[in-house]
């Protein structure tokens, strides 16, 4: 097997829900040898978002829901109750044979435990740590709990998401991915390799602080930057948006596709496709800018174009023509696209309990370090054995008092 790019870089993995979870499962993918650590008798919170639940090899229910699937692939898992002491000091071993801690409990509340970065970094000077909460360590809300529709609605995100106006169904709406979650993710995967590559080349590790309400304000990007330059918020826009135009959904004669026409010749292109190579001539509509300021009554002549024919058809026709447009899948239907097909994004993993079980795969592609088949997510504390027997040396006795005391 290829070596992966994160071979021998292992990663304590503290973490519940989304967006921790999500950075140390890409880190897995990655090769990085995650050891998810979940209370005893009841794990991370995500394995009981459901229904739907995982069915075993015989159709019955188990106690892990799609959710915790998304984001605990290529990972270990042992069960420890951090609250005692001796599980606290399990804990100190593992970070101390490990490059990488993620946490996302409230600020403060390791630090009861002798868990926190200051504590740990006596252990392990080395320890990239990272810590994922809703608004930071520092700051006025920085003790405050949150959830990522809580940070799509602070951050601005739903502001600038749902239709226009005020009438029936106008408003802000929350983006129906977690994407905060997501996208802190992936900063967060991001940044602990920053902070790897900075240790190997001085030997000191650091505390690195993720917030979502950082993140989700950092994601508007480009709205933020227009906002700044001009002094002019952003309005809602449906499933247009604030590039070239067009650059949203039209409404065919049975349902509706999505269409890009933001440069010159893709305009040019698109006019010509709808029978209307007089629209490019039109001084409003003559370039990029002028397209940009004229929006509005751009898009009342391209709705009227596009009702006049299926769906279908049009998307024949813009393809043929190099103009960006896509049907409007949902998750059944993005399974049926060849390209999906082709690039390989459904898989499947061999589950300890349920046997073969679709996944998503990472759509990462690396010539030198490729990712191979995933591991399955693990079942409850389906490593604690393993991990203190081979890692930590613990005998079988002293596995059967640890649990007999409710420390693992």
């Amino acid at each position: 097997m290829a070596p992966q790019a994160l071979d021998g870089i292992r990663v304590l993995d503290l973490s519940r829900i989304l967006a921790a979870p999500f950075a140390s499962q890409l880190l897995g993918d990655l090769g990085a040898d995650i050891i998810k650590v979940e209370r005893p008798g009841v794990g991370d919170d995500a394995r009981q978002y459901g229904p739907p639940f995982l069915t075993d090899m015989h159709g019955n229910a188990t106690c892990d829901a799609g959710f915790f699937l998304s984001c605990n692939r290529n990972k270990r898992a042992i069960t420890v109750n951090h609250a005692k002491p001796e599980g606290a000091a399990i804990i100190r071993e593992l970070a101390a044979k490990s490059d990488v801690l993620i946490e996302n409990f409230r600020g403060g509340v390791l630090a009861k435990y002798g868990l926190d970065y200051g504590s740990l970094r006596h252990v392990n000077s080395r320890l990239v740590y990272c810590s994922v909460t809703g608004y930071g360590q520092d700051g006025p809300y920085s003790g405050r709990p949150g959830y990522d529709g809580v940070f799509q609605a602070m951050s601005g995100m739903m502001s600038v998401s749902g239709l226009p106006g005020d009438g029936p169904g106008a408003g802000p709406i929350k983006v129906g991915v977690s994407m905060v979650d997501i996208l802190t993710g992936l900063y967060a995967a991001n940044a602990i390799q920053a902070a790897l590559r900075h240790r190997d080349r001085t030997g000191e590790g650091q505390h690195i602080d993720m917030s979502l309400l950082d993140c989700g304000l950092a994601a508007l990007s480009h709205y933020v930057q227009n906002y700044l330059i001009s002094g002019i918020v952003p309005e809602r826009r449906g499933n247009g948006g604030y590039g070239g135009v067009p650059s949203q959904t039209f409404r065919c004669a049975d349902a509706e596709i999505f269409v890009v026409a933001s440069t010159n010749k893709q305009f040019v292109a698109l006019a010509q496709v709808l029978g209307r190579p007089d629209i490019p001539q039109d001084p409003r509509f003559c370039d990029v800018s002028t397209r940009i300021e004229n929006r509005d009554a751009l898009l009342i002549i391209l709705e009227g174009e596009f009702a006049k024919r299926r769906a279908d058809q049009w998307l024949l026709d813009l393809d043929e023509a190099d103009v960006p447009a896509s049907p409007i899948n949902d998750v059944r239907t993005v399974f049926d696209n060849p390209q999906i097909r082709h690039r390989g994004m459904l898989a499947s993993v061999d589950h300890a309990i349920a046997g073969e079980v679709p996944v998503l795969r990472n759509p990462i592609r690396m010539s030198a370090t490729p990712i191979p088949d995933a591991a399955a997510p693990p079942t409850l504390g389906q490593d604690t054995i393993a991990i203190l027997r081979d890692l930590l040396g613990r005998s079988d006795d002293e596995i059967a008092s640890l649990r007999m005391e409710g420390v693992i």
